[in-house]
């Protein structure tokens, strides 16, 4: 199994929250995503990169909102999360990185 280098333009970053944190009790992790990733392309990402068995994932897209900062408008950018469920007794690390 070896691990493809697109596999890291992917998988963005994992989500560190607080209720990120709390899916973990559910086998469940969320990760930022590229935003042109579709399911199948996550599935196989995170199960080569991190070696583990995925059963699920359930993307969803969060819309960018203006903010102003010192008096200039501006946009935040879309963002596409992934969360993926994880086989029972599979388990990933994420605060050690890869």
């Amino acid at each position: 199994m070896s691990i493809d280098p697109r596999h890291y333009d992917v998988i963005v970053s994992p989500v560190i929250t607080e209720k990120a944190t709390n899916l973990t009790e559910f086998n469940k992790v969320v990760f930022r995503v590229a935003p042109g990733a579709t399911k199948p392309q996550i599935k196989e990402a995170v199960e080569r990169l991190f070696d583990v068995k995925v059963t699920a994932v359930n993307t969803l897209v969060t819309k960018g909102k203006e903010k102003i900062f010192r008096g200039r408008k501006g946009r935040r950018s879309d963002v596409k999360k992934a969360i993926v469920t994880l086989a029972e007794g599979q388990t990933i690390d994420v605060t050690t990185g890869l």
